[in-house]
């Protein structure tokens, strides 16, 4: 099935989450740029609070499209040693790529949440979201980032994913919620009728709609164990 675009995307996989609606220890963070109006859906649709969590790939030199690594929001950095060592790739080139990604990251942190703080998530279920997962490079450097704020539980949605990327998910999270797992896979791109680019703007909005609209009024005693 070819999914019309990253918002029709969003309401399946909202379907697919509800036994999180209405829950105040439940939090939706979205990978930008792509996977915010997909959680943009799911935290309208289940009335969730949403986040970004901000992760940037670590591209091959001049394959940049081929992830060697990832980094995210809070510092963590997953390699691929598998890409690292098929490639040569020297640890001095890694560092300086890491580096350049570094300060995009931080221009997007800024960029994205103007003034706003990211949400405390220690004790909180984290559904970390994406429009899809080919090699989870950057995935999996969200969920390193996301297990040292200590959340209570860590869950991957994703619209599409690559049926092995699934399998390896498996031990890293409390739960994976992924509607299709097509092979062969061909790229996440390939199973969306509309896959154009998110803009900067386009998250920034959903951000800003997402907080005049919050899914319920939580009593500040809530918030004491976070």
């Amino acid at each position: 099935m070819l999914y019309q675009d990253r918002t029709a995307a969003g309401k399946i996989l909202a379907a697919e989450l509800q036994q999180f609606a209405n829950r105040t220890d439940v939090i939706v963070l979205a990978l930008p740029r792509g996977g915010v109006p997909i959680a943009y859906e799911i935290a309208q649709k289940l009335k969730l609070p949403l986040d970004v969590f901000i992760v940037r790939k670590l591209g091959v030199p001049g394959q940049e499209e081929l992830a060697m690594g990832a980094i995210a929001s809070g510092g963590a950095r997953v390699i691929n040693e598998g890409v690292v060592h098929a490639l040569k790739i020297p640890a001095m080139v890694i560092d300086e790529i890491t580096e350049r990604e570094q300060v995009e990251l931080e221009r997007r942190e800024k960029s994205y949440r103007s003034n706003r703080k990211p949400h405390q998530l220690t004790g909180m279920e984290v559904i970390l979201v994406d429009d899809g997962l080919a090699t989870g490079a950057s995935m999996k450097a969200a969920i390193q980032s996301v297990k040292t704020l200590n959340p209570k539980k860590i869950y991957v949605a994703v619209p599409v994913a690559e049926r092995g990327t699934i399998l390896e998910f498996r031990s890293q999270v409390d739960g994976i919620f992924c509607p299709q797992t097509p092979s062969p896979f061909h790229g996440v791109g390939q199973w969306y009728k509309d896959f154009s680019q998110t803009s900067d703007e386009e998250v920034t909005e959903l951000l800003s709609l997402a907080e005049i609209m919050p899914p319920h009024t939580i009593p500040a005693s809530n918030h004491s164990h976070r």
